[in-house]
């Protein structure tokens, strides 16, 4: 049993194609911006991996003023956001208090 050829979902008119740019464009700017994310979330780990204090809060610091501009830019939720800022957070303040 043979199947119709799938049509092309390419856009034709010039709307469909502006669209279509600037999708990709938006689709480019915010993967570097979730790869940003993740790697300052990755410093705040390592600098509670390392036991160091100082430096792990600020890179929390960071990371927390970075979330907050991914989120009310809508690279990602507010709610996801605020979740990983609060884990990041926590780890930053269990290592103070074990440091007491």
């Amino acid at each position: 049993m043979a199947t119709a050829p799938q049509k092309s979902k390419s856009k034709r008119t010039k709307s469909g194609l502006k669209r279509q740019r600037q999708a990709l464009k938006r689709h480019e700017r915010n993967t570097s911006i979730k790869s940003m994310l993740k790697t300052l979330a990755k410093k705040v780990e390592q600098a509670v991996a390392s036991k160091n204090g100082d430096t792990a809060k600020e890179a929390l610091i960071k990371a927390m003023q970075a979330f907050d501009k991914a989120a009310s830019a809508g690279v990602i939720h507010k709610s996801t956001a605020s979740r990983k800022v609060s884990r990041l957070s926590t780890k930053v303040s269990s290592l103070a208090a074990a440091a007491k």
